[in-house]
């Protein structure tokens, strides 16, 4: 098992370079199977999950040749089974967006019930409740979701709740369907937004994307295209963080400013300074963060996503900060984590209360998930002494090259493999 192990106590300074969207890549990447013809997809982020979306997308039958780290080729025409392995779905949950674009194309898709990140419950029945207004018939047996029909009809669909998942998923079925589909209530995340630009690139005809309300006119086929896939806002706003957490001054290059607007928003009302440019912003600051209050809300609200990072950053604020956590339970099992390192943080039921502290101090931690294990690393780099992560197999699921680009703006921090070499580190940085 491999371990981050950092010195803390560098201000971040310098420039970062912001990779594709890994969920907006994982959606488009199941999608790019609803043609025969062949895809072209740039701007990949080279992170775990979509190396293991690759290989499930593989084990179906499509060809799929990985020009380099960011650029794939696939081609769906190859496709003998409609049943995706378990194997794949256990080490990620959005390999269940291959239901929607096997039930598009070939009217019938088994998924086993994904796995993934533990942050609590997350329901799949909206998707599933989409799938049947198709006129899907589907089945739950022997731990799979199994989807059929003769033919998929369009339908108004209203989410019960806003749902990234849900809302990509029926949108790729009803791409393909008969007839005018409506989703209400829709997600309007920038990777909904990518997905339907991504589809309709392959002639799809999908309008109000980045709306609540989703007008889907259903096509035949779909056809070739080439794709370069929208910045990862969430690497982005995790290295944003980070500033705030060490302080220094960092210029976040390749990010679209408008998707991190809930983000930088806060970064200003906790005392950071925030430039924006064309396609970078440059993140700053210099004495003690202030406290505020945060709430997480669907896009355009402060992303959930975004919501360990920030507690990392308002526990090192003067005074008494409240986050609270609408998206989903069981998103706070990192606070016990920074409470050993010196934070003081209550949770009373879906709310962190939070008692800024003046600093961290060095500490063996355990990453509980992907976010919550990238504001684990942000703590350790603003931490006195010697922080060990522990489980960072799921921070690589979602961040590229994650310590590389930490050291290229002046962090201490290492990837190790065994007690040995953290004792070599501890010893070689003293």
């Amino acid at each position: 098992m491999e371990q981050y192990v950092i010195k803390g106590g560098n201000p971040l300074n310098g420039t970062v370079e912001i990779g594709g969207a890994k969920n907006a890549a994982l959606a488009i990447l199941a999608a790019a199977i609803m043609t025969d013809e062949t895809v072209l997809i740039e701007n990949l982020p080279d992170v775990r999950d979509i190396n293991v979306l690759l290989e499930a997308i593989q084990g179906i039958g499509a060809i799929v040749e990985r020009v380099n780290r960011s650029t794939v080729r696939i081609n769906g025409s190859t496709i003998s089974d409609v049943s995706v392995d378990y194997e794949y779905i256990r080490k990620i949950r959005a390999s269940y967006y291959l239901l929607g674009a096997l039930l598009g194309k070939y009217k019938k898709a088994e998924v086993p019930l994904p796995g993934g990140c533990n942050i609590g419950s997350r329901p799949i029945d909206q998707h599933l409740k989409g799938f049947k207004a198709l006129g899907a018939s589907v089945d739950i047996l022997h731990g799979s979701i199994s989807a059929r029909a003769e033919a998929l009809k369009g339908s108004e669909i209203y989410l019960d709740v806003v749902s990234v998942g849900a809302t990509i998923n029926i949108m790729m079925a009803a791409a393909m369907a008969d007839g005018l589909t409506l989703i209400e209530n829709a997600a309007k995340e920038p990777h909904v937004v990518d997905v339907a630009n991504f589809l309709n690139s392959m002639g799809a005809n999908i309008k109000g994307a980045g709306t609540d309300t989703i007008r889907i006119n259903g096509v035949k086929k779909l056809h070739k295209t080439e794709y370069s896939i929208i910045p990862d806002q969430i690497e982005a706003g995790t290295f944003m963080m980070a500033v705030a957490a060490t302080g220094g001054s960092v210029t976040v290059h390749n990010v679209i400013p408008k998707h991190l607007e809930a983000i930088s928003a806060k970064l200003l009302e906790i005392g950071c300074q925030v430039e924006e440019m064309d396609d970078a912003v440059r993140v700053e600051r210099h004495g003690r963060l202030k406290k505020t209050n945060v709430k997480t809300l669907p896009y355009p609200g402060f992303p959930t996503d975004m919501q360990p990072q920030i507690t990392v950053a308002l526990a090192l604020a003067e005074g008494n900060s409240i986050v609270t956590e609408s998206i989903f339970e069981n998103r706070f099992k990192y606070a016990d984590e920074l409470v050993r390192m010196g934070a003081s943080i209550k949770i009373k039921s879906n709310t962190a209360v939070i008692d800024g502290v003046e600093k961290y101090m060095g500490a063996r931690v355990s990453a509980p998930d992907l976010r919550a294990g990238a504001a684990l690393v942000i703590a350790g780099l603003a931490a006195e002494g010697i922080t060990v992560v522990d489980d960072i197999e799921y921070i690589q699921r979602g961040y590229e090259n994650f310590e590389g680009k930490l050291r290229s703006l002046g962090a201490i921090i290492e990837r190790v493999s065994s007690e040995k070499e953290i004792q070599k580190f501890r010893m070689r940085v003293g």
